[in-house]
């Protein structure tokens, strides 16, 4: 890459900070919620040096006030497709395919993130993205009438799509470029009180999901939320109805956990926001729209294949132990439940590890003498080489639709057969999603070979190639 280009990485730093800022001048609570997650993680790492270590020690501690992750959702494959280049241009590829039609929510989805765990660290944004399944809709002329209306609108404006070939063509931009591209790029996500429809129409895409109306009715694929990491998420829902912010009933993912695995997220409700629908005779009509949310998360150790089946089974266990789907009314009965059910699934690093349940990167403790054939249990054992929990830095199908479905409203749940199409979500995307347990393995497996090389170059044996 040549010098004069701006590094992805940076780019990707710049568009976040700038996103945030957006969000903040449109969502008033959204600036709450960064204020309560500071206090809550300020709190936690006095309360726990030991995780204060363990996060400089990795190098999480410098990420964690701008971690961020935002959604959105995107009407066609055209729109997907140069979703995919303009990420691109962040250094964002998209990562892991999920199906959350299962719940009743017509989408499939992926989320577009840097995949190297230096560029994670330079900036962990990532954009959990969706795609309206139109092929779901069983009205025929209401599925051809949301086409047509999705086919009229352009969510990029021209210059973004111009600087994102120029990006293509040239391997790069420059910093002039840089700086032009995250302003015309954050255009696409800005909220619009004007919708593209009028309120009748809005109204029967309304009726058949919300999430199409949101999806179908507005000039593009405005963030639904952005949002922040914290390190306690069960103080951060208590603290959320003391500030005057209505938290979901239940968090999602897994309990609260000594060593915490995967995601947990909550939310607050849905925003309802005046919008202006148009008129067939040039007047607005005047109405209103509910989508956009604030939410929080805590991330703990990636699993691995074997980790994520115990995970599925116990979710899915919990699940069946209560009627319907987690909600005010059954928020206690599951959380017990839950946290019952995931006895059975070991709360400690050193188990998680010996299990092969969780991913790790390993690191040279600094003692000397490490015989770098010894293999890796000895050497743990030995105390030349510690591991340290690999973040989580992706999504969960079952979390996600619960999030969305808890933003939507009660009546939104809709039945859909259960038919993932990663190939035609793919063939939308113009590319491959990269598999994500793929990724951690490569930096789990990456560490322990530069690792086991710094121990080679100590003793003097010659280093692999």
């Amino acid at each position: 890459m040549s010098q004069n280009f701006v590094n992805p990485d940076q780019i990707r730093a710049w568009f976040s900070r700038a996103m945030s800022d957006m969000y903040k001048s449109e969502v008033p609570l959204y600036d709450t919620l960064l204020d309560l997650v500071a206090q809550v993680n300020a709190q936690t790492l006095a309360a726990q040096p030991e995780l204060a270590a363990q996060l400089a020690r990795t190098g999480e501690i410098e990420r964690l006030d701008v971690e961020r992750h935002g959604a959105i959702r995107v009407g066609t494959a055209q729109e997907l497709a140069n979703m995919r280049r303009v990420f691109a241009v962040m250094g964002m590829q998209p990562v892991g395919y999920y199906d959350l039609s299962p719940a009743g929510v017509p989408v499939h989805s992926t989320a577009f993130r840097a995949t190297h765990e230096t560029s994670l660290q330079a900036s962990p944004f990532r954009v959990f993205t969706s795609l309206l399944r139109l092929e779901l809709i069983d009205d025929a002329a209401l599925r051809a009438k949301a086409a047509r209306i999705l086919a009229a609108r352009q969510i990029f404006t021209a210059r973004a799509l111009e600087l994102a070939a120029r990006f293509e063509a040239q391997g790069g931009l420059e910093d002039a470029d840089a700086h032009e591209f995250v302003t015309e790029a954050l255009h696409t996500f800005r909220w619009h009180s004007e919708a593209t429809v009028s309120l009748d129409d809005y109204q029967e895409l309304h009726g058949l999901h919300r999430l199409i109306a949101d999806v179908v009715a507005f000039k593009g694929p405005h963030i639904n939320h952005l949002t922040p990491r914290t390190l306690d998420i069960d103080e951060a829902q208590a603290e959320m109805p003391r500030r005057g912010v209505s938290a979901k009933a239940v968090i999602e993912g897994p309990p609260p956990r000594k060593c915490p695995i995967l995601l947990r997220q909550t939310s607050f409700k849905a925003l309802e926001e005046a919008v202006l629908f148009a008129g067939a005779d040039g007047q607005s009509a005047s109405g209103s729209h509910t989508a956009r949310f604030g939410e929080i998360e805590q991330r703990g150790v990636a699993l691995t294949r074997k980790g994520r089946a115990l995970y599925d089974q116990l979710l899915d266990l919990a699940r069946s132990r209560i009627s319907g789907a987690p909600n005010e009314g059954n928020a206690a009965a599951y959380m017990q439940n839950l946290q019952d059910c995931f006895a059975a699934f070991p709360d400690d690093y050193a188990q998680l590890h010996a299990q092969g349940l969780a991913y790790f990167r390993y690191f040279l403790t600094g003692k000397e003498g490490g015989d770098p054939d010894a293999g890796l249990q000895d050497l743990v054992a030995q105390g030349h080489i510690r591991f340290e929990p690999l973040v989580y830095e992706d999504f969960l199908p079952v979390s996600a639709a619960g999030i969305f479905q808890s933003n939507l409203g009660d009546k939104a749940q809709a039945e859909y057969a259960q038919n993932a199409s990663q190939a035609a979500f793919e063939q939308a995307l113009g590319a491959k999603v990269q598999d994500e347990l793929a990724l951690y393995q490569d930096t789990q497996d990456r560490s322990l070979d530069a690792c086991l090389q710094a121990l080679r170059a100590q003793a003097g044996s010659p280093v692999a190639a």
